[in-house]
């Protein structure tokens, strides 16, 4: 029985997620390894100690080791941040050949075409993911190679990031003893374990709302159309609550997560309990109503930032299948009515059911990016293959040369 490995890295701002998956002869994955460990040295998803996130990988890729008893040599690494800028290309060139056959060298220069926008010196392509192709004025083409025509147009979603934030990833993880398969843009991976085709096809919006960032990335016709960053996630909930309450930090994440709601319910005046002081000040008692005037506001503020960035989009009125939460965030109660609320469409908590795993903590949200991330290795892994041999070039400027290959990124 031949068995490959599938490692991936969900680097957060509150958490590091290290996944072991193994695909057998059937093509069927299966999640053997997970390593969870608090995540020190990043905010809003970009590095600011590299010693202390080196250190907290480690200790998730440790722990996911000893649970599958295979050693992690490389990883796909997540990607967020609200360094994180997208733009949509689009190119036409001229069919080369007598015969006016689409051959992959066109498909290539219209991609190339497409992809030619002029970006700061300090950024990089991270992703480009073609859109649809377009032959002699013909849409929704979705591989034009083998096709006749004189005129080959493409729409495509470039993806780009900090240069200096890319490397940093890739510093971290290199230092932590493991390689790079791919960076991968956070809320991509996380539609892959939590969308279904007919979603994409529909129109869907997927909002990853972590520690630090929330990510958008919206679908349809099965394409990644818009992709954006908010500068808000759940931390912000927790120092609200840290000064409401006049408690630590680590105590408001735990009320938090125990007591926490972003609507008001039944009953919550009767609803106390206790909250520490600051070293070591009186506890006191507090009600559930008054926790909730905390959060509420801010997961308001959040989601209508986000409703903001959706409207951005050319495609925010063909949004039919509604809105899709992953993330650690999503999971606090009534955030889900809440944005049914805001956005004015239907709206469901998305979580990683798509793969096989020993332990269910997999099927939580806050798990989407990381087994999203074994997918999108599943789904590109042959595309990539033979860019990884082994070569004197520096780590990152191999990576960094698969960013600007168009086929690399295909996220459809």
């Amino acid at each position: 029985m031949v068995i490959d490995y599938i490692c991936a890295l969900d680097i957060g701002t509150t958490k590091i997620c290290a996944l072991i998956a193994e695909v057998d002869e059937h093509n069927q994955i299966k999640i053997i390894g997970m390593g969870n460990a608090p995540s020190e040295g990043l905010r809003r998803g970009v590095v600011i100690n590299l010693d202390r996130t080196v250190q907290s990988i480690l200790r998730a890729k440790e722990e996911a080791e000893r649970m599958a008893g295979v050693e992690i040599k490389s990883v796909y690494a997540g990607i967020a941040g609200d360094h994180i800028r997208s733009v949509n290309g689009r190119g036409v060139v001229a069919v080369s050949g007598e015969d006016h056959i689409i051959s992959p060298e066109d498909k290539r220069r219209v991609i190339d075409a497409a992809k030619a926008v002029a970006l700061p010196f300090d950024r990089e392509i991270i992703h480009i993911l073609p859109q649809e192709f377009i032959v002699d004025d013909q849409r929704g083409i979705d591989d034009p190679v083998g096709m006749s025509g004189v005129r080959l147009e493409a729409e495509i979603h470039i993806v780009t990031g900090a240069v200096t934030s890319a490397q940093n990833i890739c510093r971290c993880i290199e230092r932590a003893g493991m390689g790079v398969h791919d960076l991968v843009l956070e809320p991509l991976a996380s539609s892959y374990s939590t969308l279904t085709d007919d979603e994409k096809n529909l129109g869907v919006v997927v909002l990853d709302i972590g520690g630090g960032t929330t990510d958008i990335a919206m679908f349809y016709e099965g394409c990644i159309r818009h992709t954006a960053i908010v500068g808000l996630g759940g931390k912000n909930v927790t120092n609200d609550l840290a000064h409401g309450l006049r408690t630590p930090l680590d105590r408001a994440e735990a009320i938090k997560v125990t007591h926490g709601s972003a609507i008001h319910g039944e009953h919550e005046r009767e609803d106390v309990f206790e909250v520490p002081g600051v070293g070591g000040r009186v506890a006191r008692k507090i009600s559930r109503n008054v926790l909730v005037d905390i959060i509420q506001p801010r997961a308001e503020e959040i989601l209508s930032l986000a409703l903001n960035e959706i409207k951005k989009s050319d495609y925010v009125h063909l949004m039919t299948s509604g809105a899709v939460l992953t993330g650690g965030c999503a999971m606090l109660p009534g955030l889900v009515e809440l944005a049914e609320e805001i956005f004015n469409m239907p709206v469901k908590l998305g979580t990683p059911n798509s793969v096989k795993s020993v332990t269910d903590e997999v099927y939580k949200p806050n798990h989407a990016t990381g087994v999203g991330l074994v997918l999108y290795g599943f789904n590109n892994k042959h595309a990539i293959d033979h860019l990884l041999v082994e070569s004197e070039t520096h780590l990152f400027d191999k990576i960094a040369e698969r960013m600007r290959r168009w086929f690399g990124g295909v996220g459809k």
